[in-house]
């Protein structure tokens, strides 16, 4: 079986409030793009037991055994007789950019051992195994828009649709640490809802209304990434933004955009 995770953008991020808890409520919008992996699963030997993966393609750090997907297949067979898998991961999605590569890969191997195994798990199922592999991995189960409130893992269906429009995304390799990002915020409720902003604005307004808190302080101190935004918005972009706390940076278009930018991984397509 062949599935094809697929990234995602956040259009807006509001960080809300501190929690007791040492992270942060957010107020965000995913929405499902285009760019993917390649994620293939067979049934392994009668006699194998566990999950084997091998990955191609942008280079995963970290051991293989603590890839995502190796611990969804971990969670899930702690509750159902699993047989082995053999997996393998074409990555194409740059980690920590935030695309949601790594959760998305690991959404989708939850829904092909669903679907190859006929293991029978309700939505609700999907979403519990999913939740407890990262606070965005659980958007991937049912891969609509979404409001994402919460620590990111609270989600309201939003109809949106922005099928009519071209996006092209840019990578530039920086690494940007998640826990530096935050420090950079100071949280704050906006006075009217992300989801207001969105659905009551027509997208051609939203580049006076539509933030993405983490932008201020990641453009000071990686300016070349500010500058892939204002790039995007010289070729023509609808509105531009840096998805999640970063690195990578989309422009939405009315055309398919002709861009290039040095030094950055690309992609663009039909939203």
């Amino acid at each position: 079986m062949i599935v094809y995770p697929n990234a995602k953008i956040n259009l807006g991020l509001h960080v809300t409030e501190k929690r007791a808890d040492g992270f942060h409520n957010l107020e965000t919008v995913f929405y499902p793009v285009g760019w993917s992996d390649l994620l293939e699963l067979l049934p392994g030997e009668a006699q194998e037991r566990g999950v084997k993966l091998s990955v191609s393609g942008l280079p995963i750090p970290g051991d293989t055994n603590d890839n995502l997907c190796v611990r969804a297949y971990e969670l899930i067979s702690r509750d159902y007789p699993m047989p082995a898998v053999k997996a393998h991961l074409h990555k194409n999605v740059p980690m920590g950019a935030g695309l949601g590569g790594g959760s998305s890969d690991a959404a989708f191997f939850i829904r092909a051992l669903n679907d190859l195994f006929e293991l029978g798990l309700a939505w609700g199922e999907l979403h519990h195994y999913a939740k407890q592999l990262g606070s965005d991995c659980s958007f991937f189960i049912a891969n609509r828009p979404v409001i994402a409130e919460g620590k990111g893992d609270e989600y309201e269906s939003l109809a949106l649709d922005l099928s009519a429009y071209h996006l092209a995304v840019a990578y530039p390799a920086i690494h940007v640490s998640t826990p530096e990002a935050y420090r950079g915020i100071v949280p704050k409720k906006p006075a009217r809802s992300l989801e207001q902003l969105i659905l009551e604005t027509p997208l051609h307004e939203w580049k006076n209304v539509i933030k993405n808190d983490f932008e201020e302080s990641v453009f000071k101190k990686f300016p070349a990434i500010g500058a892939l935004k204002e790039k995007m918005y010289a070729g023509g972009a609808i509105y531009a933004s840096m998805s999640g706390s970063g690195s990578a940076v989309y422009g939405i278009f009315e055309e398919a955009p002709a861009l290039e930018f040095s030094g950055c991984t690309m992609w663009s397509g039909k939203l």
